[in-house]
């Protein structure tokens, strides 16, 4: 008589998969490298309204890689406000603003935590700076607003058997994401703000090829290119012309002045064009 209170095993012998390392295979040049052009952004698909609970909410996809294994990022977003903040917390004349971004288990290559860890608080310090310098913080004193971003999928390459350090500038793609997102979910929820913020990613990347020289692209996949040199995040407001946040990562040369103007630059192109993206979605979700 089998046991009911305990889950047993299967009747016959299993063996657990075993997964080979791809290094020592040649690489597929069809599927590996970037599509697009340099100055070319990823198809988006952006929406509001998603979770009706919420004051305001959206939702945002980007296109996967050519390459197999890479589907896209895909982010969701709530806002939870304005309200009225407790009566033991002392007296503010702006709004507070408090963002959380947080991975799902399932999102990366390696499982996470549900416990945010410095990396996801990293994330949210960006993220509230760049949505600072849009939202009008004196309409609504001693008032609080919480915004909550799931990352449910990111750009990283799931076929790889081993990491090859694409997390971090995987983070600024997400960045970017984020701010776009947010800034369509605190529209959707009402909250007055000055304009429009948008995400934008430059990076100076490096192709496969001994003949091959670093070159500036916008929204870059990591696993499409052999190496990347250097990263920006730029959050920017294209009718005030003003940058909220920026974030740069990678060993860059100091005394080159003119190579981070250029990623600076490329860094704003890419977030108007996420902002035409952002603009077009408030469009037909108020027509």
């Amino acid at each position: 008589m089998a046991d009911r209170r305990r889950i047993n095993g299967p009747p016959g012998a299993t063996m657990a998969p075993v997964f080979e390392d791809d290094a020592g295979q040649p690489e597929i040049k069809n599927g590996k490298g970037r599509d697009r052009a340099p100055n070319v952004i990823r198809k988006t698909f952006l929406k509001t309204g998603v979770t009706p609970s919420a004051s305001g909410s959206a939702y945002l996809e980007f296109e996967g890689s050519s390459k197999s294994g890479i589907s896209g990022l895909k982010l969701s977003c709530t806002v939870h406000g304005p309200r009225s903040l407790p009566r033991s917390s002392p007296f503010s004349p702006h709004i507070v603003l408090s963002a959380h971004v947080k991975y799902a288990p399932f999102a990366t290559k390696q499982r996470r935590g549900y416990l945010r860890d410095p990396s996801e608080r990293d994330l949210g310090t960006h993220l509230e700076t760049a949505l600072r310098g849009a939202i009008i913080a004196d309409r609504w004193p001693k008032s609080g607003v919480d915004i909550i971003i799931s990352i449910i999928e990111g750009d990283q390459d799931r076929e790889t058997s081993k990491s090859q350090g694409d997390e971090t500038w995987d983070m600024m793609n997400v960045l970017s994401g984020c701010i776009t997102v947010a800034s369509a979910a605190l529209a959707d929820a009402g909250i007055d703000c000055v304009d429009t913020v948008a995400g934008g990613v430059a990076a100076l990347v490096q192709d496969a090829g001994e003949d091959s020289t670093p070159r500036i692209v916008v929204d870059p996949i990591p696993s499409d290119h052999e190496k990347v040199l250097g990263a920006c995040c730029v959050a920017y407001l294209p009718t005030r012309d003003e940058v909220t946040n920026l974030w740069f990562k990678g060993d860059l040369p100091a005394a080159d002045a003119g190579l981070y103007t250029q990623l600076v630059e490329n860094g704003i192109q890419a977030s108007r064009t996420a902002n035409r993206v952002l603009v077009e979605c408030l469009g037909e979700a108020t027509s």
